[in-house]
């Protein structure tokens, strides 16, 4: 069993901002494995899967990125998961935009979707994909940064970074080693 959860915000407004990169790329997982997004419940569209016989669910909460917490302790709950079953994938604005990285646990940073997911579930200790957001070219404050939309001519460069998010996700959740993902998506 695994939950891999994608932060981001519910309306369509937020839908091509880069605080929704983990929505995207929870998307893109979905889309891999074959499944859609058709229930609702813990706060969030989930969409299930099965890999090598392990139960998947994708979830996209609803409860907007600085609540993310409030669904993923629900979702935690009722699948009787633990944080060591838990990916999590967001922005990340410490990284450069299109990068991605992987980690085993770590602090939240800047980012509130991590933090509230920290506090609600008292842990670190989870996997997260990292999707870098940062341009050196604006310089804005990180909130309206974060909320802006994705400039045209990046957008080819998110899509992938957010596909390549997906298929780390999945590497974590079909049982390969945190250490084995990281060397291969890292970077």
């Amino acid at each position: 069993m695994y939950i891999i959860a994608g932060l981001g915000n519910p309306e369509e407004k937020y839908a091509k901002t880069f605080h929704n990169m983990g929505f995207n790329a929870a998307a893109d997982v979905a889309a891999k494995l074959g499944v859609k997004f058709k229930k609702k419940e813990c706060s969030s569209y989930i969409a299930e899967a099965y890999i090598n016989g392990e139960k998947v669910i994708i979830a996209r909460p609803l409860t907007y990125m600085n609540l993310s917490g409030v669904a993923v302790k629900q979702l935690l709950a009722k699948y009787g998961a633990t944080p060591s079953q838990l990916v999590v994938m967001y922005d990340d604005y410490d990284i450069p935009k299109g990068k991605i990285r992987i980690r085993p646990s770590g602090s939240a940073g800047t980012h509130n979707g991590m933090r509230s997911i920290v506090s609600e579930i008292g842990t670190q200790n989870f996997a997260r994909i990292r999707i870098g957001i940062r341009d050196p070219e604006i310089n804005i404050p990180i909130m309206n940064y974060v909320l802006s939309e994705v400039r045209k001519e990046d957008y080819e460069l998110f899509i992938s970074a957010c596909g390549r998010a997906a298929d780390a996700a999945i590497a974590l959740a079909s049982g390969k080693p945190v250490d084995e993902v990281m060397t291969a998506f890292n970077g």
